[in-house]
């Protein structure tokens, strides 16, 4: 026969469960502060190898300047990143990810063929302008030959919206007559980046050999139009290209 349940027994279940939610709770607590410092931690390093890899480059940025500048200890850098190459790897991807998002955000599909793509020219110009730290980084590979780009895991899937986004824009162009037909999306991107890319990373040198002021405003207006016209011009259909 089973023993009578006694008051005592009774009013300890419901502490008992108390007790347990309550740890569970502060279990919760904890993990979240947690994981929010760990999301910090990340951001910091990556904000501060980001600056040090686009002054220095990668062979002359130092985890130990790249841990300083982030406010982390070295081995909590290694612990997120394994190591500096992979470091630069999540640099990359980050840079490019950031200029691939702000570009999404654009909504180009809302516009017109003509005006989406100088919604893009202008675009892409005014955040090489923006954010120099991009051509530094992209600098700093090219003298790697791309090795780490490859290595990464997200880059294609960052940049296949890009491609399609353009090419839906020339598709709709050609449909209304205002684009000629077969622009490779590829290429006209590539035109449109480097118009504005190969301008700002030699205004020093092409100041001197040309005695401009390639970095006054006037002269980066200018720019900004003569890009606009090229793109402009090589898409209108009535242009013999052959």
């Amino acid at each position: 026969m089973s023993p009578p349940v006694t008051r005592s027994r009774l009013s300890s279940r419901p502490a008992a469960k108390a007790a347990s939610a309550k740890r569970g709770s502060h279990s919760k607590s904890l993990a979240a502060p947690k994981t929010r410092d760990a999301d910090r931690s990340r951001a910091a390093i990556l904000d501060a190898a980001t600056d040090a890899f686009a002054e220095l480059g990668l062979a002359g940025a130092r985890v130990d300047e790249i841990a300083r500048r982030a406010g982390v200890n070295k081995a909590l850098l290694y612990h997120y990143f394994g190591n500096k190459e992979a470091l630069f790897v999540a640099v990359l991807e980050a840079t490019y990810a950031r200029i691939r998002g702000a570009e999404s955000a654009l909504d180009l599909e809302r516009f017109e063929p003509a005006e989406a793509m100088t919604k893009l020219v202008d675009f892409t110009w005014g955040y090489f302008q923006e954010h120099p730290e991009f051509i530094h980084l992209v600098n700093s590979e090219n003298l790697h030959r791309a090795r780490h780009l490859a290595q990464s895991e997200r880059l294609h899937e960052m940049h296949h919206p890009l491609v399609e986004r353009i090419r839906e824009i020339l598709g709709r162009g050609v449909a209304s007559g205002v684009f000629r037909m077969g622009v490779d999306p590829v290429q006209l991107y590539i035109t449109i980046a480097s118009l504005g890319y190969f301008y700002l990373s030699n205004a020093h040198t092409l100041g001197v050999v040309f005695s401009r002021n390639l970095l006054s405003a006037q002269s980066r207006g200018a720019r900004r139009r003569h890009i606009q016209e090229v793109v402009a011009g090589y898409l209108r259909p009535e242009i013999d290209h052959a």
